[in-house]
């Protein structure tokens, strides 16, 4: 099997999975993890009814009135809880997003293995929308059926470059970030000032894998590959996405490629996707392995998954906080973006 790496390949999981070393199969994944660190997934395992069930009732939270929208923004103005909106400079909006945390407070993260130094990341509530009953128990399934895909993808690339599963240092519970992302259609004037208008900036993950989900009707989501130039991530029924974030590019000192992204506007309807970043556990300092390193040198720092989650909030705010926004947050109370309407 040859793999085109120009374009973004789609991998028949199950069959990756079986193939043996230094199968073609085997030999087109790593090729795709080396030149662009995007791939997508079919024959994942992931029911269908589960996919389409979560965007069902995400869709229907994110339909509703803004008023009622703006009761489901965290109540302390946690950027990764709840529910906001993302304005460009102007106000216009860009992005619609609604963000779960791993867990729903720090005993459950106890619960969960969670060491004690860590709880604090969970003390800000989880919004779970009165509307929706059933989202929290279907989430939650998504979430853990995503985390599974990500196990499985590990392994698949560990068998194309020739290591096994364990050389990766991938220890439970793995810290995760669950977030949906609405982009609208842009009906903003004067299109050709706003040509190829970016809703999401270019970026690689700083996860080890993210999986996700993508609908719409246009491929607003695009790869950039080794050359830096763009290719467009398709819609294909069924699939998933899966990005190598930089953790996974650490282990194995840049053998292989961030999957940079980003997402153009575009399309007649509203574009949504449904990502899990998956992080080794809390407790994990990411460095190059020696399988990777051998007798040369690490091309990566240490990076400390706890405490770089630790600071994760106040990071963010510091690079991208709007001065309301960062008020809110010290204060502790809502916040919510002032977004101008399309004309």
């Amino acid at each position: 099997m040859t793999i085109d790496v120009t374009s973004v390949p789609v991998i028949d999981l199950e069959s990756a999975a079986a193939a043996e070393p230094g199968s073609p199969q085997l030999a087109g994944v790593r090729a795709a993890g080396e030149r662009l660190g995007i791939i997508q997934v079919v024959n994942h395992g992931v029911p269908q009814p589960l996919i389409e069930d979560f965007h069902r009732r995400v869709g229907r939270i994110l339909a509703l009135p803004r008023g009622e929208k703006e009761q489901l923004a965290s109540p302390t103005a946690h950027p990764y809880r709840g529910w906001r909106q993302w304005p460009d400079d102007y106000g216009r909006l860009e992005l619609e997003r609604f963000s779960f945390g791993q867990y729903d407070d720090p005993a459950s993260a106890a619960a969960a293995g969670v060491p004690q130094r860590y709880l604090g990341l969970f003390a800000h509530a989880n919004v779970w929308p009165p509307q929706e009953p059933g989202l929290r128990e279907v989430a939650r399934a998504y979430h853990d059926a995503y985390v599974g895909v990500a196990r499985r993808v590990l392994a698949v690339y560990a068998r194309a470059i020739g290591v096994p599963v364990e050389t990766f240092p991938w220890h439970r519970p793995e810290y995760t970030t669950f977030v949906v992302n609405d982009y609208p259609t842009w009906t903003y004037p004067d299109p050709a000032a706003d040509e190829e208008k970016l809703l999401l900036l270019e970026h690689a993950d700083n996860s080890v894998l993210t999986v996700l989900h993508q609908e719409g009707d246009y491929a607003g989501l695009q790869g950039q590959r080794a050359d830096g130039t763009w290719v467009p991530v398709p819609i294909v029924p069924g699939a998933l996405q899966v990005f190598t974030g930089s953790l996974l590019t650490t282990w194995t000192n840049g053998l292989l490629r961030p999957g940079r992204h980003r997402v153009v506007a575009g399309g007649s309807v509203t574009r949504r996707s449904a990502a899990v970043f998956v992080h080794p556990s809390l407790d994990t300092v990411v460095e190059p392995l020696d399988a990777f390193v051998g007798d040369g040198e690490a091309e990566f720092d240490a990076y400390d998954v706890g405490a770089t989650a630790l600071g994760a909030v106040e990071d963010y705010l510091q690079v991208f906080g709007r001065p309301e926004q960062v008020a809110a947050w010290n204060e502790g109370r809502p916040y919510v973006a002032a977004v101008q309407e399309p004309a």
